[in-house]
């Protein structure tokens, strides 16, 4: 998109524009993958928690296909890998029930209000790496 280089000012509307194309270039310079594990390592049915820059990501294999979330509770902060159980796509709290779906992070009963967050994944080569 070309936004008129080389004039002296630009108009409010099109600052805002200039503005949101250098957010969205920074936020996708700051992105990237960070492998954690080897499919191998997490069989159909399981699933584990890693540490990835300070934030405690749970990855999922449901079925043989794997899924990243936040490993913690939006409840009371449990541990969904080490309290929790996986049937399918759904994660169960193990401190008090609350379930959420591991496609997307999504609130599936309660007690838990908020989702917790999801994080895109890929596998290359038997390898999954999460999206930070």
């Amino acid at each position: 998109m070309d936004v008129g280089h080389g004039t002296a000012a630009a108009t409010p509307a099109l600052a805002n524009v200039m503005s949101r194309d250098v957010l969205e270039e920074h936020s996708a310079m700051n992105t990237r993958f960070v492998t954690v594990a080897r499919t191998a390592d997490i069989k159909p049915g399981e699933f584990a928690a890693f540490d990835v820059e300070g934030v405690r990501i749970a990855v999922a294999n449901a079925n043989g296909r794997f899924f990243a979330i936040d490993d913690t509770c939006t409840h009371e902060q449990c541990s969904l890998t080490e309290e929790g159980t996986l049937d399918g796509t759904v994660v169960t709290c193990g401190c008090h029930g609350a379930q959420f779906d591991v496609t997307t992070g999504r609130v599936l009963a309660p007690p838990a209000l908020e989702p917790v967050k999801s994080y895109p994944l890929r596998i290359e080569q038997g390898a999954v790496a999460i999206e930070i």
